[in-house]
């Protein structure tokens, strides 16, 4: 539970007290920082989420209810912030990958534009999914998806290497295919 002190930093900072939102962010940043760093190995990205974990943390204030300490609290929020990106980042691994530099740089707007298109472009995917042979499904899910390596899903398989990447590169070609024939 929470302390009367953490309720009153809740209090100081929702009354917008720049000298309690510094001390909280000074004594904050840094264990949240090298969390988000343990996940995402890049220091600009773990600052840049950081930064939005802050924000995030500010913003969910007026809607906290004091059932967890300040600490869980602004540390849930950079779990989910983090585990967020790594979603993003397996969506675009597996699309980026598998397309032509052209393509790409076309759904590259995509990802900047409104969810919606967002949306669209998931619905798109799911359909290509749905077409490709199960064999195919299951090696790009385990490869892109599920971030296993190849010479895991070929033991998974019960393949060679050489014959898993083969599979792994017909798959790809598949998805391409059948990405550019689907409205």
């Amino acid at each position: 539970m929470i302390s009367e002190k953490e309720k009153q930093i809740v209090a100081n900072i929702i009354k917008r007290d720049q000298k309690t939102l510094l001390e909280f962010y000074q004594k904050y940043q840094k264990p949240v920082l090298n969390f988000i760093y343990r996940q995402t190995k890049d220091y600009h990205l773990s600052e840049e989420l950081t930064q939005d974990v802050f924000i995030d943390f500010i913003e969910a204030l007026r809607d906290f209810r004091y059932q967890s300490s300040l600490k869980t609290f602004i540390f849930s929020i950079a779990k989910n912030k983090t585990i967020d990106w790594i979603r993003k980042k397996k969506i675009k691994k597996i699309i980026f990958s598998a397309l032509p530099s052209y393509i790409v740089e076309g759904l590259k707007v995509v990802f900047i534009d409104e969810e919606i298109e967002k949306k669209d472009l998931a619905k798109k995917i799911k359909k290509v999914f749905e077409i490709l042979p199960n064999d195919y499904r299951l090696i790009l899910r385990q490869k892109y998806i599920d971030g296993t390596k190849v010479d895991e899903i070929a033991k998974r398989l019960q393949l060679g290497f050489k014959a898993t990447e083969s599979l792994l590169f017909r798959a790809r070609q598949a998805f391409i295919k059948a990405f550019k024939t689907i409205p």
